[in-house]
């Protein structure tokens, strides 16, 4: 974990424009009518239309996913009472956290009222304005009636999260780190340190997940809370125990199962610890300094099953995990509140889903070859992209069936994939692809099957139907690595194409390619020693017909790969090139760049064959029909010689014997892409009133330049590809830099290429 220095952070908040939030349109605005629609006068209508019926706001603004980050700074994280406006920055980051993880948009609210009374008015007041109410950093006992008065009095969800949050992610790690231990929860001795909002809330939960309130000891700052002290608020008294025999944290945790701290750093000892029960559970959540280290607690004895709040040690317990989350089902299903069976409902999910096999992204991001469910890992990490759809979807039924959501979803299939691209995890093109190839899943080789992404990619694309794969390579270093990963192989075929039950097959191939490439020099030797090498074997796989589609690329050079694949399945006899494209995913839709990887500098006849490939095969994922603009640095012949030229020509070409193909040129990428501006200045265009979507470059080096300055300004955006065009075979590549999921994509485009492969193979 990298350490956070003063300066470091004054410049994070400083720099560039100040602060971590801003707010964009969402609507065109650009001209004079836009701006009608947008204010006067055509604003008024949906004004009316609200009027007579106050639920269309959810219609016609951004009520239904606008939150509230409300505060009055009396406990700012640790820093305590600093005010209202010294508490911005929090409040900003929570509006950026509920950004990124739940696609909800904040608008912070900082007030300066400490009278509870005078709080709940001034939020009252300006409630109509949003969807959800989170309040945050507002300190006990005045917190308890602030969040009951505004439940009561508002229509919409309001969470304290300082207290829920913590409640909702430390209960789903306690159930989880009991079924570690093989503990009870009706059964355990739980201590809690600390009393305040947090407290209160955790143990409330934990009781209503299961807990005996009977075995629960809870301290504040003057020791045990129990039952004869007079000092004790009506939250305390709850959970004031009738024991007269401890009055210390070190008394209280005598052969305890469970210490959960919320309170102050270093309270603990090694000696508390080593006091507890078998397999004792330490939850040490005081932040950033935790009641009894990381190091200290697993040091005292070798059964410790801990977690923190911080990020550098296993088992974070981490709000994130669940308020935006939380959030965004309640939001979806127009919640009048955020009730006790939603809660639940987002813990049992979060505990649920550290029991399921880690995504791959996870794995990346911090650096782990594997997570399993266990000692080190019972709490899913923040980034995990599955929260929003198993939280999210858990809190949204949890409303409709207790009777508090006023906009039910029927359909949770699309509920789910809407949540999926909501935060750009998956795209509407990238569920489309896998959808489609689940129906007629294929056989497929994955030419590297020692290499760790490909193993997980080929077994994930088996799991999720998508194909039958497989996997190239040393049987007995593939099974270790699966061994490692914890994957399961059952359902992969492992092919050690070396091994002498391969020797058949090997020399059978030879023949086949030898008879193909005689006539280039070929000999049996030298086609038996190819066959030794997974990109010519699995090539031949497809070739022959016993596999359907081939992937390589994670260790191999697009340049040998290219030779292999002209070499073996050849290019298809209606073009003199084959080529690729990539896919970039825009808000506007599907954007397709061709050609991105194989030909260098290609002649007049070359471009043409890219633009003929590149709409077919856009078409594979086009509702309608492709757009093409051929682009240049000139527009129109206004410069007669080099590319610009051949870019010409190819186009001219194109409109004489192709003229149902909505194609034009050449172009500049501006005007391609500009629709009003590229129909003002060349009305003539064929590409007249249409939106381009694909876009056939002049040469290698701009197609690849531009592809990759687009993945590097906007790591956000989805690119697919590279994808070929053109093989007589599906014979598809990736790269080294390819993710899990990009070459699980790339199968799900190769399976859906076998098949249309199928369908136009001639027939015999």
């Amino acid at each position: 974990m990298a350490i956070i220095t003063k300066e470091d952070a004054l410049l994070y908040h400083e720099s560039g424009r100040p602060g971590k939030i801003e707010v964009k349109p969402t609507k065109p605005y650009r001209t004079q009518t836009d701006l009608s629609l947008a204010y006067s006068p055509g604003v008024a209508f949906p004004c009316q239309e609200i009027q007579a019926n106050p639920e269309d706001v959810y219609k016609y603004t951004d009520k239904g996913n606008l939150v509230a980050v409300i505060s009055n700074g009396t406990a700012v994280l640790g820093l305590g009472d600093i005010g209202a406006m010294a508490g911005k920055p929090v409040m900003e980051g929570k509006g950026l956290l509920f950004k990124i993880y739940g696609g909800i948009d904040v608008f912070d609210i900082e007030v300066n009222e400490k009278d509870p009374v005078k709080f709940c008015e001034a939020v009252e007041k300006i409630a109509p304005t949003f969807g959800g109410i989170n309040l945050e950093d507002i300190k006990a006992p005045e917190c308890f009636y602030i969040e009951e008065r505004l439940k009561r009095t508002l229509d919409i969800p309001v969470m304290h999260d300082d207290q829920h949050g913590t409640a909702i992610i430390s209960a789903a790690g306690l159930v989880n780190a009991l079924e570690v231990n093989g503990k009870d929860i009706s059964k355990v001795r739980i201590v809690v340190n600390g009393a305040g909002a947090a407290a209160i809330s955790c143990t409330k939960l934990y009781v209503a997940m299961g807990a005996s309130i009977g075995n629960i000891v809870m301290l504040d700052s003057k020791g045990v809370i129990t039952s004869d002290r007079e000092d004790l608020n009506e939250q305390k008294k709850m959970f004031a125990t009738e024991r007269r025999d401890v009055h210390t944290l070190a008394e209280a945790i005598k052969d305890a199962d469970v210490f959960v701290g919320l309170s102050k750093g270093n309270v603990l000892t090694q000696e508390m610890v080593r006091s507890m029960a078998k397999d004792p559970i330490v939850f040490a959540l005081a932040n950033p300094v935790p009641e009894i280290s990381y190091e200290d607690a697993m040091a005292s004895r070798p059964d410790v099953l801990m977690a923190t709040g911080r990020s550098d040690y296993p088992n974070q317990i981490n709000n994130v995990i669940g308020f935006p989350y939380i959030f965004r089902g309640a939001l979806d299903v127009s919640a009048t509140e955020i009730n006790e069976d939603m809660k639940l409902a987002a813990a049992k999910a979060i505990a649920s889903l550290a029991k399921q096999p880690v995504p791959e992204v996870v794995h990346a991001v911090y650096h782990m070859d594997k997570f399993s469910f266990g000692k080190d890992y019972f709490i899913p990490k923040p980034v995990d992209p599955r929260l929003i759809t198993e939280v999210a979807s858990a809190v949204a039924k949890a409303a409709m069936d207790s009777g508090v959501a006023r906009k039910p979803i029927s359909d949770w299939a699309a509920y789910r994939n809407r949540l999926r691209t909501l935060l750009g995890h998956e795209s509407k093109l990238t569920q489309r692809l896998i959808e489609l190839a689940r129906k007629t899943p294929r056989r497929v080789v994955f030419a590297e099957g020692t290499h760790p992404t490909m193993l997980k990619a080929a077994i994930q694309a088996k799991n999720e139907g998508i194909c039958h794969p497989i996997v190239l390579g040393n049987d007995e270093r593939i099974e270790k690595l699966a061994k490692e990963l914890g994957l399961s192989l059952e359902g992969v075929e492992v092919v050690n194409l070396r091994h002498d039950k391969e020797a058949e097959r090997r020399s059978r191939y030879a023949q086949i390619l030898t008879q193909k490439r005689q006539r280039q020099g070929y000999t049996v030797n030298e086609a038996e020693d190819k066959m030794n090498e997974r990109n010519y074997f699995g090539m031949m796989m497809v070739e022959t017909g016993e596999a359907d589609a081939f992937i390589t690329g994670l260790y191999t050079k697009y340049s040998n790969t290219i030779k292999v694949a002209k070499e073996v399945v050849g290019v298809r006899p209606e073009y003199k090139v084959f080529g690729a494209m990539h896919i970039l995913n825009t808000k506007k839709g599907p954007l397709f760049l061709a050609d991105t990887l194989i030909n260098r500098h290609p002649d007049r006849d070359a471009l043409i064959d890219i633009a003929r490939l590149s709409m077919n095969s856009a078409r594979l994922f086009l509702d309608d029909e492709p757009v093409a603009a051929m682009v240049s640095y000139s527009n129109f012949g206004t410069d007669e010689g080099g590319s610009p030229a051949q870019v010409h020509s190819a186009v001219s070409y194109l409109h004489e014997h192709y003229p149902e193909l909505t194609i034009d040129g050449e172009m500049q990428v501006n005007f391609a892409i500009n629709r009003e501006m590229r129909d003002t200045k060349f009305p003539f265009s064929k590409l007249y009133g249409k939106d381009v979507n694909t876009l056939i470059f002049p040469n290698l080096s701009s197609a690849n330049i531009s592809y990759k300055l687009i993945q590097t300004l906007n790591p956000d955006e989805e690119i697919i590809g590279p994808i070929q065009m053109g093989l007589r075979k599906p014979i598809h590549f990736t790269d080294f830099e390819s993710s899990v999921h990009d070459v699980v994509t790339l199968t799900a485009i190769a399976v859906l290429d076998a098949v249309v492969c199928t369908k136009n193979a001639p027939e015999e």
